[in-house]
């Protein structure tokens, strides 16, 4: 695991209500439509790959569990002794280049943290998509503040056809019609439609590098072109010819690293710096990308108090 960033957030929480498929049920309010398949198989409807057993949660069981404690946890405490010493025992006989951080919200416990070369600097790879997601929706909220049915509706209805911003890609993304239930599972290709939904979903729950492009692409668009987002095809085109380089550059980088400072990740802690194709590299110059573990828990504890954007 020599260059693998590892950040941990140990979460046990006690539920009650009925057990559904999660993330399963938010088609008819994403209109993800990878989610009504999988809910489909679940309910024996049609055929194909269940779920395991953990996955069967409802989006209602979505909770953030540290927004109490929003005013009061500014940052990670401090190391609790006895954690420390057991995660420090983990590692006597381990290669050095390991490294980990870890925060404990049991419920009705003391918040505890402790780490292991938690400041050591690794290339966060597909980590990085996370800082695209917050600063997606970061720009959603900059350009409609106090107006959630907005940016979902932006979300749902935007229609994005795959550019050359998709070219070498691997990855493969289900692409299901809900019409004729067809399915098939492959790398994304130009010509390839989607929501901007789905192509979040897509980075996030296949990794897709085409899809991290596109969506980067998209957040610089609206940083363009604020609230006359989305562009026609002419007006966007016209953007990316006449743009200079030096500008593109600095709204890249923005666009995905500002959110982090804004939860008090430092630069050196955590920068997202490069697109995740080669079209997209050649288009937006970036910079180098680097993270370390305990940049990635302060991230994760954001997330539980409801401040990498906001709650919604």
């Amino acid at each position: 695991m020599g260059k693998a960033l590892i950040g941990l957030c140990v979460i046990v929480l006690c539920a009650t209500g009925s057990i559904e498929a999660y993330p399963i049920d938010g088609y008819a309010e994403t209109g993800i439509r990878r989610l009504e398949r999988v809910r489909l198989i679940s309910a024996g409807e049609i055929k194909g790959p269940k779920l395991t057993v953990g996955a069967y949660k409802p989006l209602s069981y979505v909770k953030l569990n540290l927004v109490e404690n929003a005013d009061t946890l500014k940052g990670l405490p401090a190391p609790d002794s006895l954690l420390q010493k057991k995660v420090e025992a983990l590692f006597p006989n381990r290669h050095e280049s390991y490294s980990i951080a870890l925060m404990e919200i049991t419920p009705n416990r003391p918040i505890r943290y402790a780490a292991y070369q938690a400041d050591r600097l690794f290339s966060p790879g597909s980590v990085g998509k996370l800082a695209i997601a917050a600063g997606l929706f970061a720009e959603l909220k900059r350009l409609y503040p106090n107006d959630v049915a907005k940016r979902q509706e932006i979300l749902k209805k935007r229609m994005i056809t795959a550019g050359k911003w998709v070219l070498g890609d691997h990855h493969e993304v289900p692409i299901y019609n809900v019409e004729d239930r067809s399915f098939v599972s492959r790398p994304i290709q130009e010509g390839d439609v989607f929501s901007l939904y789905e192509w979040t979903d897509h980075m996030m729950s296949a990794s897709a590098n085409s899809a991290a492009s596109t969506v980067w692409k998209e957040m610089i668009l609206m940083r363009a072109f604020d609230t006359a987002y989305p562009p026609t095809e002419a007006d966007e085109a016209m953007f990316w010819k006449e743009t200079p380089k030096s500008k593109l550059r600095e709204m890249g980088l923005s666009v995905v690293n500002d959110p982090l400072r804004d939860m008090g990740i430092a630069q050196g802690e955590w920068q997202l710096g490069s697109f995740f194709t080669k079209y997209g590299q050649q288009v937006v110059q970036g910079a180098g990308s680097v993270a370390n573990p305990r940049a990635m828990l302060v991230f994760l504890m954001r997330i539980e108090q409801g401040q990498v954007v906001d709650t919604w």
